[in-house]
């Protein structure tokens, strides 16, 4: 098959911490009747809107999908990699925990095996928005354990404020919540492993408390680990747009992209590319065919596709996203001229 993009067509979740508006980038999700908190972009349950495998789902369509197509450090992967989500919070969410790969191998099967490292990027955030990311030096086991059960255990964690444009990588076996009053996009290894250590006494719709893994939680959190701090991206412009590299681990690389005006794209990776717009609207063209583009909606892009245009009727915002070799990475990074210290400090091994 003649490689093209497609694009994918989210699911939206009701969390009782979600917001009933989810605009500007849904505007049409507006005085909702329940609160939607995140919006997923690459559920296996997502259908497939355009190319040869609009109607399917994505799980239906990854093994159809061509070797070529996925690129060759994603054409024996059997299950889709990534899963990419904004989040819409009017409230904080549970104090929690994901585990790593090695430990949800042996607990977890049943689940995937997978574990959980993440990303998020601060889409828009008001005044006073905060996030719980990582324990202050020197919280112990004990200590962390004598708090559970109480609002105490926030005094624990290291507080950070957000503003717009922010990033915090997010490895597995660290605790964290995020606050209200923001909108974050979150890449993220395909798993849904959360460990609930603190819900802060909310109920159910059903009026119960929503289930607690204060074990498990226990298990995994690395107490002593480093003080965390935001991502500082390494950017690079032209004329014609600005790209910045928000952070890159083994399992995902993110970039942000800004676009004025016609700009030809040749990404140089061996898996494909996910891009999902966050603002303005414009023109995708490659060989053999074109599309509008909105805010909101996730792309799909072959990693055989030779390239292809984004012709932005405004000046649009964007994130790529990709599963990295690390090394080619780090040599297309020397290429523009970045020193090697900067790259080691994005470049999570």
């Amino acid at each position: 098959m003649r490689p093209a993009p497609f694009r994918i067509v989210p699911t939206f979740h009701p969390r009782i911490w979600g917001e009933r508006s989810l605009a500007p980038i849904f505007p049409e999700k507006t005085n909702l009747s329940e609160k939607i908190g995140e919006v997923w972009l690459t559920d296996v349950r997502c259908p497939i809107a355009s190319g040869p495998f609009a109607t399917k789902t994505l799980q239906e369509a990854w093994p159809e999908i061509p070797a070529e197509w996925r690129g060759p450090r994603c054409a024996a992967m059997q299950d889709f990699p990534l899963l990419l989500k904004f989040i819409f919070p009017t409230d904080k969410l549970s104090i929690q925990v994901h585990p790593d790969d090695d430990y949800a191998r042996v607990h977890e099967a049943s689940s995937g095996g997978r574990g959980k490292t993440e990303m998020w990027h601060i889409v828009s955030a008001k005044a006073g928005a905060e996030l719980l990311l990582g324990l202050k030096s020197g919280v112990t086991k004990k200590e962390f354990s004598a708090a559970i059960g109480s609002k105490s255990l926030e005094d624990l964690f290291q507080v950070h404020r957000v503003d717009e444009r922010q990033t915090y990588f997010i490895p597995a076996r660290t605790p964290h919540s995020i606050g209200g009053g923001m909108v974050v996009f979150e890449v993220q290894q395909y798993s849904d492993l959360t460990y609930r250590v603190y819900d802060y006494g909310r109920l159910d719709a059903h009026g119960q408390p929503r289930q607690l893994h204060i074990d498990k939680a226990m298990d995994v959190i690395q107490f002593g680990g480093p003080k965390i701090d935001r991502v500082r991206p390494l950017q690079w412009a032209s004329q014609k747009m600005e790209i910045a590299l928000l952070v890159a681990c083994k399992y995902f690389a993110t970039e942000r992209w800004r676009i004025a005006e016609l700009f030809t794209a040749r990404p140089k990776t061996d898996a494909f590319n996910l891009l999902v717009f966050l603002s303005g609207s414009g023109t995708l063209r490659w060989d053999g065919g074109k599309t509008q583009y909105w805010p909101g909606e996730c792309w799909f892009m072959p990693a055989s596709l030779k390239g292809y245009e984004l012709l932005p009727e405004d000046e649009t915002s964007l994130i790529r996203t990709f599963v990295p070799d690390l090394n080619a990475l780090r040599s297309n990074l020397r290429m523009l001229g970045i020193a090697d210290g900067k790259i080691s400090d994005l470049i999570v091994e």
